[in-house]
């Protein structure tokens, strides 16, 4: 298990240094002068041309890119010009709130997910997967902004059950409920697409898994359904849905970008279409960069539980 590790981990870096391509190459392709938006009304032809020297803008574009990277591999993300602050310090202080988000949606939409599957699965052609059949096909089909707009004006504006935005309240709370209430709409609402993927895809599963030999044999064994369905036939189709829900990792810490902005959710996501707004060029490189950091080592964890699952995956 080791070797496999070091081996995926040694095959992530690649992974990440064309990340750092991309992200730097979109960046640089963006209409205007970061130093002219950078110094507003103070932006006369002689402080840009002094702040593009200190920025070291001047240079060529593949220079300002192994300067940017050396430094990133040295811990040094750069600083914040709208901010003034260190970008690391920026993203970890951000990354927390999207991590509360993005983790509570994933694990919202992977029991739900699943839980949908099995049930279509051993109910096939039923009443009950008709039903989750018509609620996914819905739910796949709502773009996640949209319907977090609907729910703040049906639960917060009309019903007034929800907070509207936010991660606390502004005069008290700041406690665990408070979380609760400001986390159930925006959680919801980006889990919303990833659940009908992931219910589809397991039932798909588990339709396979249940055609199997050794399904057919403990049934004739006199096992009961609900063992055969949840215990036997669940434990070998998670194998082909545990890789699903890794990539669905990636749809929910993409979708935070505009959740977060729908809900006024002080995470990451926020902070990027900020940055990207007033061109803050390192702090929106940094951010992208840790976060699809953190996306390629969540699909190591889902690889390394799926050879867990089935050895021969590592083979």
């Amino acid at each position: 298990m080791g070797g496999y590790i070091l081996r995926r981990l040694l095959a992530a870096i690649p992974v990440i240094l064309g990340i750092t391509v991309i992200v730097f190459l979109i960046m640089s392709l963006i209409p205007g002068d970061p130093a002219t938006a950078i110094l507003g009304s103070y932006a006369t032809p002689e402080n840009v041309e002094k702040l593009n020297r200190d920025l070291g803008l001047d240079k060529p574009l593949f220079q300002q890119y192994f300067i940017w990277l050396g430094n990133m591999v040295q811990g040094d993300f750069g600083r914040s010009f709208s901010l003034n602050r260190p970008v690391l310090d920026e993203v970890l202080e951000r990354f927390g709130a999207t991590l509360i988000l993005a983790g509570t949606s994933l694990v919202l939409c992977s029991i739900l997910g699943i839980l949908a599957g099995v049930i279509s699965a051993a109910r096939q052609y039923g009443a009950a997967d008709k039903a989750i059949t018509f609620v996914v096909l819905i739910g796949i089909s709502i773009p996640s902004f949209f319907l977090g707009m609907m729910m703040i004006l049906v639960f917060a504006v009309n019903l007034r059950w929800l907070p509207v935005s936010g991660m606390y309240a502004i005069y008290g709370g700041g406690d665990l409920p408070d979380l609760i209430r400001h986390l159930i709409m925006p959680a919801t609402a980006l889990a919303v697409v990833a659940t009908g993927v992931i219910a589809r895809l397991s039932r798909s599963a588990m339709l396979e898994v249940l055609r199997q030999d050794f399904i057919r044999t403990a049934r004739a064994k006199g096992v009961r359904e609900s063992r055969v369905v949840w215990r036997h036939a669940l434990k070998a189709a998670m194998v082909s849905i545990i890789p699903v829900i890794g990539v669905q990792a990636g749809f929910v810490l993409s979708g935070a970008v505009y959740i977060e902005t729908v809900f006024q959710w002080p995470g990451v996501g926020r902070m990027l279409v900020t940055a990207i707004l007033t061109r803050d060029i390192l702090l929106v490189q940094g951010g992208v960069v840790i976060v699809a950091a953190c996306y390629v080592l969540f699909n190591l964890a889902v690889d390394v539980a799926q050879s867990l699952l089935d050895p021969r995956v590592k083979t």
